[in-house]
């Protein structure tokens, strides 16, 4: 998608320790308009598979998936880092170590939104290591549910995750993937089609 590439090129800033910020209008601060065109490449990239909800995880991901599930005109479910008083009952639970804060995290989502007969695209902003993915489809698989793909705004293709999930037979569609980013230029390069 040039228009992503465009404007990661223009005000992503490329930190030590293979980091990408693009807080400036993806994960901090949201630049809807770019959401919409996003939303809109998803649903083309997606166009006839069968899907009824759409999966992220807290926080990055919610925007996005917003606009996303618009498009397909189904809700989002979005799994939380922590248990609330508000998720009440039965949950599905799952680990998923974040590349961004070095940490691991327990994430859940109430059984009441996810079951059986689902048709689930998960949507979320970076793919790196994998691990946010392979969390959400752990959560998917419990709950008799079925992946019919998964929508990465940013996949990092120098990190394994791609090809981790890839190799697990899932649709998997990027819509820009950096091949090489340089912290001392700020130089990033993209993986062509």
């Amino acid at each position: 998608m040039q228009l992503l590439k465009d404007r990661i090129r223009k005000d992503g800033k490329v930190k030590e320790g293979n980091v990408l910020k693009v807080d400036s209008f993806l994960n901090h601060q949201m630049d809807i308009r770019l959401f919409r065109e996003i939303g809109k490449e998803f649903k083309r990239r997606f166009e006839g598979t069968e899907i009824n909800k759409i999966l992220t995880i807290e926080a990055s991901g919610i925007g996005i998936a917003c606009i996303v599930a618009e498009e397909f005109d189904v809700p989002v479910v979005f799994a939380k880092k922590t248990q609330t008083k508000n998720i009440a009952g039965e949950v599905y639970r799952s680990q998923v170590e974040s590349y961004t804060h070095g940490r691991i995290y327990d994430i859940i989502v109430s059984k009441e939104f996810l079951g059986k007969g689902d048709k689930v695209l998960l949507i979320d902003d970076f793919l790196a290591n994998g691990k946010a993915l392979e969390g959400l489809i752990d959560l998917v698989q419990a709950a008799g549910a079925e992946v019919v793909g998964a929508g990465i705004v940013i996949e990092k293709g120098f990190q394994p995750g791609g090809d981790i999930i890839r190799g697990k037979g899932i649709h998997l569609e990027s819509l820009a993937i950096v091949e090489s980013m340089d912290d001392k230029t700020g130089e990033i390069t993209f993986r062509e089609k």
